[in-house]
């Protein structure tokens, strides 16, 4: 039997106009009044999911979390308490928005609390609207103002999948720290702590809520939800999952996240 279901937020359980489809609420207020947790497993900060949880009847609700920062952090809804985090070293993060200005990229630095921007274009402002409720702009090309803040993660917009990839080698040549380096949403490269992941912080929910592997329910479509998906009991992959995603699911449903994949599978396998 399933106890868990940790759910992807943009393109699984958000259709293409960022909304819950009422199908998906319905669905997953059963699975939970059933006795099912339904955890939000996304990249994003838990603070930008707030109206998301209030819908499915998760807001400010005691044991009941959202997993953040694609692992970064696990937070208890009822007050917003932050239970763990993976940080990174400022230099650490000085150095990746070095890079990224250099490249002239759109650049997203992650506190616990906070989004900061630099090089911030209509197009990003268009992705991230709905999805990202405030941010701050960064005027100034360095991040020095950041040096005593708790930085939980950054990430680079980068349209093309070959320039992602070319990133990341760079990265991983000039950049002595072992780093978490991750895709999502077909256009951002992603980068955390190897001790933050979507999978290992779910098995670390879990041993919280004495609540195994096997009882977990993993549903993304991204390459930052594959450790995720390796780790659950089940992974299921949304019919609109990049392909690597839907190579390591153990079920891939019919319909995509426009047409209420994720009620598909609770149906399937909690209902």
């Amino acid at each position: 039997m399933y106890k868990l279901i940790a759910c992807d937020l943009d393109e699984t359980l958000l259709n293409d106009q960022k909304k819950i489809s009422p199908k998906n609420v319905q669905t997953i207020k059963k699975a939970v009044a059933q006795g099912a947790f339904f955890v939000p497993n996304t990249g994003r900060s838990f603070l930008t999911v707030q109206d998301n949880l209030r819908e499915l009847g998760l807001y400010q609700q005691e044991n009941s979390y959202v997993i953040s920062f694609n692992g970064g952090a696990i937070v208890e809804n009822q007050g917003n308490q932050i239970l763990t985090t993976n940080l990174l070293p400022f230099g650490v993060v000085k150095r990746l928005f070095e890079l990224g200005v250099k490249n002239n990229y759109c650049i997203h630095v992650y506190s616990l609390d906070k989004l900061y921007i630099w090089n911030i274009n209509s197009e990003e402002i268009n992705y991230i609207s709905g999805r990202v409720a405030d941010w701050e702009e960064l005027e100034e090309d360095n991040i020095d103002a950041l040096a005593t803040t708790k930085l939980v993660k950054i990430i680079f917009n980068i349209a093309s999948k070959t320039e992602r990839a070319a990133i990341e080698e760079e990265v991983l040549r000039n950049i002595d720290y072992s780093l978490n380096i991750t895709f999502s949403s077909d256009r951002y490269i992603e980068f955390n702590s190897t001790k933050a992941d979507k999978g290992q912080a779910l098995i670390k929910l879990g041993e919280m809520l004495n609540i195994k592997a096997n009882e977990i329910i993993a549903i993304g479509d991204s390459g930052n939800d594959l450790a995720m998906i390796k780790s659950a009991g089940l992974g299921a992959a949304v019919a609109n999952a990049n392909e690597l995603i839907k190579e390591n699911a153990d079920f891939i449903t019919a319909n995509d996240n426009n047409n209420s994949a994720v009620a598909e599978v609770i149906e399937k396998f909690i209902l």
